[in-house]
């Protein structure tokens, strides 16, 4: 019998309507999610938070903890993954759930953050709570302005606080002093942080005198040492590990959020650096950090004066979002140029090397006895020294911010639907939960040794990550 072809219709666009409408049944499943995320939650914050801080890693019975190094139970970590990391999934959580739960875990978060914030302004990697360890920090919060005082930029620690704090105080609607406060202090701290020329030191305890900061573009320099010099590079003008992309990105954040024109002001003047830094021909691309005089420099050991293929593929993902918040072309035409220069310095595999000699454009090592070589035959472990590669996205984004105007970027940039993961996922990440409210897997602790015998981990990330896939699929749902 032959099917009207308006049944027909109706039949396919209810069978595509949903991709949890086929097997499952979305109240269910959607009432599973909802109470499985809260004990997981509650789990996170009764039994492995310590005054609302939190750290990498932990044995799955909780005896031993770590975060990028062998922690104690009165230990924070402030780098990602850690403490200002999951504050952002309970704050996530709780805008697309509603549930005000969720909220009260962030607040608390941030609080824990505020009692890590130091005198200059920002954080360290750690944060201390033990009454007696803590005198020997400058916490602003226990009035000391003796002791370890020194904010870093490294790794997007501070930037991850911030970015924490002030979007905890802009779901507060500002009313929490406290929060507000420290917000606000270390905005402030980064603004006088900030060089004449628009960059950030890697870490900073004192602010500079911009008059021995001249501002000049980025060249060669005449000769550099082919051996490891050590100087203190914390204050040298510093792209590695993406710090001042994560700086930037945090400025015009707070420009979102607050009523004060000076922090989109920043983050434009940090774009002003990108311009400045961007090497002469024929390797017009960018160096991890420059000396006051504008020349590449050494940082650690394995880390040379040189043309870097790591974060100059960073910087050109903030060029073009520096050219769509500002329209500013200058951009477009230093990415063009920068992207040009990468493509030619491909490896044999079509990737890039860490890092490029100065001028000849030779791919650098290091040995494992760091010693600089143009051999990859024998590199340390614990370090890139090659980035991997492809181009394409970066070009296709190119070329349509050439041919188009920039539009202004929306107030809230949404993630992808949840209904790119399979039902059948959710389900995975609900049955993994063990009675507790815990994600234990298979692993190790990285600082504990080789004796250590843990086989089994409560990973932060994993907790962050199975967090934000079921807020997704909760917000989805209801919608």
């Amino acid at each position: 019998m032959r099917k009207h072809p308006i049944i027909v219709m109706l039949i396919i666009v209810l069978c595509a309507s949903s991709v949890w409408a086929q097997d499952y049944d979305d109240d269910a499943l959607l009432a599973e999610a909802g109470d499985r995320m809260r004990q997981a939650t509650a789990f996170f914050r009764e039994r492995v938070a310590v005054k609302g801080g939190y750290l990498w890693r932990y044995s799955a019975d909780l005896a031993r903890r770590e975060g990028e190094g062998k922690a104690t139970e009165t230990m924070a970590w402030v780098q990602p993954p850690g403490t200002p990391a999951v504050g952002m999934a309970f704050l996530e959580a709780y805008e697309k759930t509603g549930e005000r739960y969720y909220l009260e875990a962030a607040v608390e978060t941030a609080q824990a953050l505020v009692k890590g914030q130091l005198q200059s302004g920002g954080w360290d990697y750690r944060i201390e709570f033990d009454p007696k360890k803590r005198q020997g920090y400058a916490y602003r919060s226990d009035g000391r302005t003796e002791g370890h005082n020194v904010t870093t930029l490294d790794d997007d620690t501070t930037q991850a606080a911030l970015r924490c704090l002030i979007r905890v105080d802009r779901a507060l609607a500002f009313q929490d002093a406290a929060i507000h406060e420290a917000a606000l202090y270390g905005l402030e701290s980064l603004l006088k942080a900030q060089y004449p020329n628009g960059a950030w030191p890697q870490r900073y305890s004192e602010f500079p005198d911009p008059d021995n900061y001249p501002v000049k573009k980025a060249d060669y320099p005449e000769s550099w040492s082919r051996f490891y010099e050590k100087h203190d590079y914390t204050q040298y003008y510093t792209l590695n590990d993406n710090t001042l992309t994560d700086t930037i990105a945090l400025m015009f954040l707070a420009g979102e959020i607050y009523p004060d024109d000076r922090y989109r002001a920043s983050a434009i003047k940090g774009g002003d650096f990108i311009l400045l830094a961007q090497m002469p021909d024929p390797q017009p691309a960018w160096a991890q950090q420059y000396d006051v005089g504008m020349h590449p420099a050494w940082a650690r050991k394995f880390e040379p004066p040189a043309i870097t293929g790591g974060e100059s593929q960073g910087v050109l993902r903030l060029l073009l979002d520096l050219h769509e918040r500002t329209g500013d072309r200058r951009y477009l035409d230093s990415l063009g140029r920068a992207l040009e220069y990468l493509k030619a310095s491909r490896l044999p595999d079509g990737n890039l090397a860490r890092f490029y000699e100065l001028k000849t454009n030779t791919p650098l090592y290091c040995t494992k006895a760091y010693e600089l070589t143009y051999s990859d035959a024998d590199m340390p472990t614990h370090y890139s020294f090659v980035s991997q590669f492809d181009p394409d996205a970066i070009e296709r984004d190119y070329r349509k911010a050439c041919d188009e105007a920039p539009e202004p970027p929306p107030d809230n940039k949404s993630a992808p639907s949840v209904t790119s993961s399979s039902a059948e996922r959710i389900q995975a990440v609900i049955d993994a939960l063990d009675t507790r409210g815990a994600w234990v897997e298979l692993g190790k602790l990285r600082y504990h040794g080789e004796e250590d015998p843990t086989e089994e981990v409560v990973d932060t990330a994993t907790f962050i990550r199975h967090m934000d896939l079921l807020a997704r699929f909760i917000a989805e749902v209801k919608k």
